[in-house]
């Protein structure tokens, strides 16, 4: 036993030693490279003075760093999320400052501007030497978090055998399909969800079925708050208000999480002693973090401190993100310059921010989250439920079965391996669940198979003036309101229709799902209505080539659906594989009937046509993988679940909607806690021990 500890503590030692030698050598190479560095004397030092003092700096600022640096950041958690991910670099500038004056005989000095580079440079050296020998002590990083753990349990006074009940993690890949995952499974490109798989003992894996609307906001509205009635596609007009609800807007967000809350009378799946990372609603949870729904309501008591301070209290973190950020934003130039080149189709623009949103998805925003869950767990939480993007906002504009869109699903991978390992040392079991909001399907855009927008054609069925060039379609971008969100930035409320006259019709796009609205006319229209106001509207809409079937009132029949070459079903009589919905699939019946009993259902809804032999579909909006409507691999996400809880559903059945989701994560977390019970107030699990869960995101 006194072996072992002399044999562990030597090994720390060497670590340091190590550590500090390569910081000095850094030191001394930046020093030499840079003029406003300097670690000598104006008169010149010997070789082996100018060694002492960059020794002397180094050895200053990794004591600065790790003991002045984590109350600096726990002091500056009240900014918002990327503010303080910038001002790290300015911090550890300031603290290379005061390491330099702490050197015998003022002999250091340097610039702000170029302390701030040398301190960035010095932390990742540290970090990638440190994170090298780790890797070649198989069992250091273990350590560490097994005494983070300890540390943590003596704390609290939990038996440090983890006899409790399990918490349990729900992981949403956004975007990602049932097929798309087995496929990356069986490929070895997630070999984490493959060892899941493989072990008899691991998870097992099964695709449910989403409703029409196959979106974000629908799909984890029912899933955290059990409703998402009244939810017909990502963005939809009101009239009542003349609102256009957006479900990646604050206040929209904030009013679907309300109303659905007042329909099951029931604060949401995290309700007792849960954690929100990364979504479009909070599903009851007291702690959060880059929740758009609570965006704009976060006061003092709410504000979730956890995964940021344990982001962000190593500034070797914040540097790694930075440059992974970048290396992401080169690696999309590099991308779409190619497929340019090669001429690939179907192809979107891929311009102007964008490159730099989907570094914030697939880097920025997943490092955050992915701590702030590590948090969570070394906190000893009951239910958290966090949100990746990635894979989603690269699929919009690369396709969801793209190499660039594989190289995500490898990245975020290791992301979960990283949450398997922890979990080893926390200071409860957790059972990790991972789940799909929907899938995407691929296809070129309404638009450029077309030569023109939805928009277009039904303006021209109204007889209205058309643009000479189609006017692009704003795609729907759930990481782009979140990064205004993240830096505390206005995000608009409503998308304003321009329209040249009030009786102008509001069209706007959902993926592949269309929706048509006439503020003239009170209340839901009816077919006979737009054939007296509009005749040559729903017969243009119905026989175009690229759109599959309508959905709209009749006054004879209540509601139908219109396809080609003037068919006319009642929605009463549609029939799975029939009519126009015969290409759409098992379930495309119901989830018809059930949007059209929405108060806010639109008076047109239009959904793309679908190809069965390859799955695509055309996007009214600027993606060339889409998800809103039916048709294809959008409406077939997964859930992937630990063996020892019960299955979803009877053997023989289907998992059909959100809602139903919802009862199963619910039956989950009764089955793993029994009655929950908070462990303890809100707000009180990682208020005093947040320093211990420090970890490094995964890279």
């Amino acid at each position: 036993m006194g072996d072992g500890r002399w044999r562990t503590a030597g090994s720390a030692l060497i670590r340091v030693v190590v550590v500090w030698a390569v910081s000095t050598l850094t030191m001394l190479a930046l020093a030499g490279i840079l003029p406003d560095f300097q670690l000598q004397s104006d008169d010149g030092d010997s070789i082996t003075k100018i060694a002492f003092t960059a020794a002397w700096g180094a050895g200053a600022f990794g004591l600065l760093s790790a003991l002045v640096w984590p109350v600096l950041v726990r002091a500056l958690l009240i900014v918002p999320a990327l503010v303080l991910g910038m001002l790290v670099f300015f911090l550890n500038g300031s603290l290379l400052l005061v390491a330099l004056r702490l050197i015998p005989d003022g002999r250091g000095a340097a610039n702000p501007e170029t302390a701030v580079a040398v301190a960035a440079v010095m932390s990742a050296v540290a970090s990638a030497t440190s994170t090298a020998l780790a890797v070649r002590d198989d069992n250091a990083y273990r350590r560490r978090l097994s005494r983070l753990a300890d540390r943590r349990r003596r704390r609290s006074g939990a038996d440090s055998g983890r006899s409790g009940p399990p918490g349990t993690v729900f992981i949403q890949l956004d975007g990602v399909g049932h097929d798309v995952l087995a496929r990356a499974a069986c490929s070895g490109l997630m070999p984490t969800v493959a060892n899941w798989l493989a072990d008899k003992e691991g998870h097992r894996l099964t695709p449910w079925r989403t409703d029409w609307s196959s979106q974000t906001g629908a799909s984890q509205l029912g899933i955290l708050h059990g409703s998402n009635h009244d939810v017909p596609a990502f963005r939809w007009y009101e009239k009542e208000t003349g609102d256009v609800m957006v479900s990646s807007r604050p206040a929209s967000a904030i009013e679907l999480q309300r109303r659905a809350v007042a329909r099951t009378h029931d604060g949401g799946l995290l309700t007792l002693d849960g954690a929100s990372r990364g979504n479009l609603f909070s599903g009851g949870a007291d702690q959060l973090a880059l929740v758009l729904s609570m965006a704009a309501r976060l006061g003092k008591g709410r504000r979730s401190r956890a995964g940021y301070f344990a982001y962000f209290s190593d500034p070797a973190n914040a540097v790694r993100t930075a440059l992974s950020f970048l290396a992401e934003v080169c690696r999309e130039i590099g991308q779409s310059t190619r497929a340019r080149i090669r001429k690939d189709t179907p192809r979107v623009k891929r311009g102007g921010l964008y490159p730099f949103i989907r570094a914030f998805a697939t880097v920025l925003e997943r490092d955050v989250v992915v701590a702030a869950v590590i948090g969570d767990m070394f906190a000893g939480r009951t239910a958290v439920y966090a949100d990746l993007v990635a894979y989603d906002e690269v699929a919009h504009h690369s396709g969801p079965h793209s190499r660039d869109a594989e190289k995500v699903l490898a990245r975020l991978d290791r992301s979960l391996a990283l949450i398997v390992k922890v979990a080893e040392h926390t200071p409860r079991r957790y059972r990790i669940v991972l789940l799909s909001d929907h899938g995407q399907s691929p296809g070129e855009t309404f638009a450029g198979a077309y030569g023109l927008t939805l928009k277009d054609l039904v303006r021209a069925g109204c007889g209205l003036p058309v643009p000479r060039r189609a006017q692009s379609t704003r795609s729907g971008s759930e990481a782009r309101d979140a990064v205004r969100i993240a830096l505390h930035r206005p995000v608009e409320e409503g998308e304003v229709e321009h329209r040249a006259k009030p009786s102008d019709p509001v069209v706007l796009a959902s993926g592949n799902l269309g929706l048509i609205s006439f503020p003239d006319i009170e209340g839901r229209a009816s077919r006979e209505q737009l054939d007296r106001s509009r005749p040559a509207l729903l017969a243009t809409l119905a026989n175009h080539p690229g759109i599959g079937f309508l959905l709209v009132r009749s006054e004879r029949h209540g509601s139908v659906v219109l396809g080609r070459g003037g068919t006319e079903v009642p929605v009463s009589e549609l029939r799975d594989g029939e009519g126009p919905l015969a290409p759409f699939g098992p379930g495309a019946a119901a989830a018809v009937r059930r949007t059209d009993t929405f108060p806010h259902v639109a008076d047109i809804m239009v959904n793309s046509m679908h190809d069965r032999a390859t799955g695509c579909v055309h996007a009214f909006e600027e993606q060339i993988g889409s998800h809103g409507g039916l048709g294809g691999e959008q409406s077939r996400p997964f859930l992937l679940w630990p063996a020892d809880l019960s299955a979803p559903v009877a053997q023989g059945t289907e998992l059909v909607g959100a809602e139903q989701v919802h009862k199963v994560l619910r039956r989950w977390l009764r089955e793993c806690s029994g009655p929950q019970i908070p462990l303890a107030p809100s707000g009180a699990v990682g208020g005093a021990d947040e320093a211990d869960g420090t970890v490094q995101a995964a890279g």
